[in-house]
């Protein structure tokens, strides 16, 4: 990977010897794996076993957690927040875990379409649950610093299972939770 940063380096017309480029290659390597870090964690080691007996019937919402991703068209940044709710049927999820999951899904080069569902797919499969709700609000970096070059658009993806999706009064406050 390092030897491939450097030919891209050197393509864009830049000294690969100059000071400041000198340890670039092996840097921009080791930040390209960590953004894609997603890659290597598996879905039984995020959860690691955080899942709770509850008789908890009522809606389990995490609000603005923060999400760092890269598009898979141009390898630009996405930035944004991640709302999560569910319903459970049984159990509930370790707090965190919910986090992790998005982290897992959002450190892999990805369109925010896509991670949405994944996100709420798997809450849906580790919980249970009888209905699952994601929102993802982000900036994408190739929308911003290219193309048509807009800073303020903010683009919002949802996906919607079961119950938060059937039921109107359940998707109603679902939508009120996360404003």
């Amino acid at each position: 990977m390092e030897k491939a940063y450097a030919e891209i380096i050197c393509e864009i017309g830049e000294d690969i010897n100059r000071v400041g480029l000198k340890d670039t290659p092996k840097r921009a390597a080791k930040a390209f794996k960590f953004l894609n870090n997603g890659y290597a964690k598996n879905l039984d080691e995020v959860i690691n076993g955080a899942l709770f007996p509850s008789d908890n019937e009522e809606m389990v919402m995490v609000q603005n957690i923060e999400l760092y991703s890269l598009c898979e068209h141009h390898l630009l940044p996405f930035i944004g927040k991640c709302h999560v709710a569910y319903l459970p049927s049984g159990k509930v999820l370790g707090l965190s875990k919910v986090a992790r999951i998005v982290d897992m899904y959002a450190r892999r080069l990805q369109i925010q379409e896509n991670m949405t569902k994944q996100i709420a797919d798997t809450i849906m499969q580790v919980t249970g649950a009888k209905g699952v709700g994601v929102v993802v609000e982000a900036k994408h970096l190739c929308m911003m610093m290219r193309g048509v070059e807009k800073q303020n658009a903010i683009m919002k993806t949802s996906v919607l299972l079961g119950t938060i999706r059937e039921d109107a009064r359940t998707r109603a406050e679902f939508l009120a939770l996360i404003k």
